[in-house]
């Protein structure tokens, strides 16, 4: 039996709504997301023929329905490709925003290196904070299960995971309980060994299940942050005598050149600024890349939107003018906090 379009909004509507809030779906919460106009008492026979046809299922007595792995099947394949014309309009309009974005981030960073006569960095924004929404296991044949991860922003991840041996159905659903009850809203940075420790007990005989889901779910939020940086003003530094060692400038410039340790900057800065506002300032020792021991590092957060963030930093001699340095990026904040309104209020 094919669905027909009442019975496709609603197991979409099933679908969406699991996946925001995690829990069983009720015929009162579909009436009221669905524009079909029905009763609960209409919706709950639909849900029972969509539950004969293995589309969703009831976990216990009383309760909601949620998906079946064909559910989901059926939902990427038909409903998602359904949009995918809006998918491509929308992706034209963001490759035009990064393009833009792009080209102020390389004004920008040329302009702090002219007018510091330093080195200077900027990276574009990214989201600090993505949290796991949701996860969602669903076994594809004895050897395989599909994590299903939303993350904050409605990104939506899939990853094959291997089995050593085959996990049953019921255990699946334990598991999928193990992972939202503990995961659930985490960022990677509030993902720590004794919440993992926990959970690889909670699992008993699945510990393994657990640990190479882990390193499934930081692979994937791990790859919403790769980080474009730019640079300016490298040979800027060479006009200072005191780092003038040819061995040590040249590492220094092939690290800004070739951004050789500038991530540990850029996450030593976002540790630096936890709970914090404002410049950080890293003098010689303090700083965390080794060829930039000698030199001092000035350091500042945009925000795009809440939690979207990128760093922008100068580097130069210890001596450096701090205070140009300092009024240099509030200025350059200034401007870009300006930027950055005007596209939301154009948009």
């Amino acid at each position: 039996m094919e669905l027909d379009e009442r019975k496709t909004k609603i197991l979409n509507a099933i679908i969406q709504t699991y996946l925001d809030t995690g829990e069983p779906v009720g015929s009162r919460t579909i009436s009221k997301f669905t524009d079909l106009k029905l009763s609960s008492a209409t919706i709950r026979n639909e849900m029972s023929d969509l539950e004969e046809m293995g589309y969703i299922f009831q976990p216990h007595t009383s309760a909601g329905r949620i998906p079946t792995d064909k559910g989901y099947r059926f939902y990427v394949d038909n409903l998602m490709a359904a949009k995918t014309e809006e998918v491509v309009r929308e992706n034209e309009m963001m490759v035009q925003k990064v393009d833009k974005l792009e080209q102020i981030l390389k004004q920008v960073v040329r302009l702090l290196a002219s007018n510091t006569n330093y080195a200077s960095m900027i990276t574009a924004p990214q989201n600090r904070k993505n949290k796991l929404k949701f996860i969602q296991l669903s076994s594809v044949d004895e050897k395989q299960l599909l994590a299903v991860m939303m993350l904050e922003g409605n990104i939506v991840k899939h990853k094959l995971l291997n089995l050593d041996e085959p996990v049953e159905r019921e255990e699946i659903v334990k598991l999928n309980l193990l992972f939202n009850t503990y995961l659930q809203g985490l960022s990677l940075q509030e993902i720590n060994m004794e919440l993992l420790q926990n959970m690889k007990r909670q699992a008993a005989e699945h510990r393994q299940v657990v640990s190479d889901l882990i390193d499934t779910i930081v692979e994937a939020i791990q790859e919403e942050d790769d980080t474009e940086i730019y640079t300016s003003g490298t040979t800027n530094l060479l006009k200072y005598p005191e780092l003038g060692d040819r061995e040590q400038t040249g590492q220094l410039l092939y690290a800004l050149e070739e951004k050789q340790g500038l991530s540990e900057l850029i996450a030593k800065t976002a540790q630096d600024e936890e709970g914090k506002q404002g410049i950080q300032v890293y003098i010689g020792s303090e700083s965390p890349v080794q060829s930039m021991k000698d030199c001092s590092i000035v350091t500042a957060t945009y925000e795009l939107e809440e939690g979207v963030q990128g760093t922008i930093g100068i580097i130069g001699p210890k001596r450096m003018d701090y205070r140009k340095v300092v009024s240099n990026l509030e200025t350059v904040m200034s401007q870009l906090d300006a930027i950055f309104k005007k596209d939301k209020e154009e948009t």
